[in-house]
């Protein structure tokens, strides 16, 4: 039977390496950023203030002795608890007795449909997670606490702490978590770099709620793409055949010296379980990510601005068009441009659709993995030196980095006060006087966003960028996705009490 690679999220087959609920472990990586690698000015400083970093390494030998790295690693990794809670959901439905009835004794109108709260119930999943620094901030997957009430955290000395998430990113899969502890065994940050095909290396988790459990394997590849292009956000993975299995997500995995080289994140089966093949994320993606997410609460993405996929991926595409296919790039390996984002960094550049990058700051770039590992140190306004071959020619540009606004600014998290209005949801009289069975009203707007779109106070929100508002949360959840977007607008629409329809656009951005 054909083997396929499972996924969190896409069009494959999902496998989420986190117990509990369906859906608890979706594992998005929906972005075209393309993210970096080299010396820059986010790799100093601002990074040592809580990472423990890996000092005087040692070449790994084998045989070798896992023990010390095994004893390190197991203090280190956390196992997490999540609860997402239960929601009380108003559904409407049709009683065909009451139908029949109704008719037959003259009640009512005999037809029509009735209204029930449902109460869903709470349900629990579980994970694992890295403590990077002494003073309580863990490491673990996005998918593991994307959806959580309530995160406890259990150490490997039974310590429990209750958690709050400090900042979340989707595109990586990563998540930056904080307990209020000190002096806490915080595991040393290693040079996923330096990783070598072959090396050892041992997993470590709480797979099927089995706690501080450790795999042993080898590095069978580095930055492992599954697709070769940039619709599936940022994949560069290093590939272990450390068992990895339900609940390994937001482990450790790391190296003969027990230091940090990546967070466990997902795993290639057929039937949901380990049969051969993990992936981790590494700490070369990890460190910038959380210096920013503790920073500023959401990532500074650089962003090269193009679309393309491996230059071998888009020879033998054009090959199954055109048999006849021969076009010589001058190289083999690279990233074929095949598309170039108008007023982006790379076109800002001189770079344009059919050019292959080769390389970025030096660094040589074989396929768009290690493209996207490598722009993942960067922030926008950093400077790097492109390499390209366009017409067989080996050509270089000095490219800055932009954010996904096409600007050089840093992207910080507004809260949702900005709109300068409170919110609050139908009761259900509203509900049943408004003949509505959701939304989310004003009910007191001050100055702020809305008041300038011309939105009035006791408004009813229904839809936002097209998606149903039922909930609070649910209107915080679109603004925070439109704030991080281009267009950093909310198309609101929804109704007055006295029913009729109105439509608002909101721009979230300074004018």
């Amino acid at each position: 039977m054909k083997q396929s690679v499972k996924r969190f999220y896409g069009l494959l087959i999902a496998v989420a390496v986190v117990s509990g609920i369906a859906g608890a472990g979706a594992f998005s990586l929906a972005s075209k950023a393309v993210e970096g690698n080299t010396q820059t000015s986010v790799e100093n400083e601002k990074q040592d203030d809580f990472l423990i970093k890996a000092s005087n390494p040692m070449s790994a030998t084998q045989p070798v002795d896992l023990t010390e790295a095994a004893e390190k690693a197991c203090n280190a990794v956390v196992y997490i608890k999540v609860v997402i809670g239960g929601k009380t959901q108003t559904i409407e439905y049709r009683d065909p007795f009451e139908d029949f009835f109704g008719d037959f004794f003259g009640r009512g109108n005999g037809g029509g449909t009735q209204r029930r709260q449902v109460q869903t119930p709470k349900q629990e999943a579980a994970g694992s997670g890295v403590i990077i620094s002494k003073d309580g901030y863990i490491v673990t997957n996005n998918h593991v606490v994307e959806n959580a009430e309530d995160i406890t955290i259990t150490l490997n000395d039974n310590r429990e702490f209750t958690a709050r998430v400090i900042g979340l990113d989707a595109t990586t899969d990563l998540a930056l978590l904080k307990i209020d502890a000190t002096d806490l065994p915080a595991i040393t940050i290693g040079d996923s770099d330096a990783l070598k095909v072959g090396e050892w290396v041992l997993a470590v988790g709480n797979p099927f709620n089995l706690t501080s459990t450790v795999t042993a394997g080898i590095v069978s590849a580095k930055a492992r793409g599954m697709n070769g292009n940039t619709k599936n956000g940022i994949e560069s993975f290093i590939q272990t055949d450390a068992a990895i299995n339900q609940g390994n997500s937001g482990g450790a995995l790391v190296n003969v010296r027990g230091e940090l080289v990546g967070i466990n994140a997902m795993l290639y089966s057929q039937t949901g379980s380990f049969t051969g093949y993990g992936f981790a994320i590494p700490v070369s993606i990890m460190k910038k990510v959380v210096t920013d997410l503790k920073t500023y609460g959401t990532v500074q993405r650089a962003l090269l601005g193009i679309s393309g996929t491996d230059l071998h991926n888009y020879i033998d595409v054009e090959k199954k068009k055109d048999e006849k296919f021969d076009k010589d790039f001058g190289t083999n390996d690279g990233v074929y441009v095949a598309e170039v984002v108008e007023d982006g960094a790379a076109a800002a550049a001189g770079i344009k659709e059919g050019d292959v990058i080769v390389s970025l700051d030096g660094k040589k770039i074989t396929k768009m993995s290690e493209l996207q590992e490598a722009t993942t140190k960067y922030s926008p306004g950093d400077k790097a030196v492109v390499g390209y071959m366009r017409d067989k020619k080996l050509k270089t540009s000095t490219i800055t980095f932009r954010n996904a606004k096409g600007n050089t600014n840093v992207v910080k998290t507004e809260k949702i006060d900005v709109l300068g209005a409170e919110f609050k949801e139908l009761t259900d009289s509203q509900k049943k006087d408004l003949n509505m069975t959701y939304g989310v009203q004003i009910s007191k707007l001050n100055n702020g966003k809305l008041k300038e779109a011309g939105v009035p106070e006791n408004f009813i929100i229904l839809k936002v960028n097209n998606q149903n508002i039922k909930t609070v949360k649910d209107l915080e959840s679109v603004f925070k996705s439109a704030q991080s977007s281009t267009e950093q607008t909310l198309w609101i629409w929804g109704k007055t009490p006295a029913g009729n329809a109105r439509s608002f656009a909101v721009y979230l951005g300074d004018e």
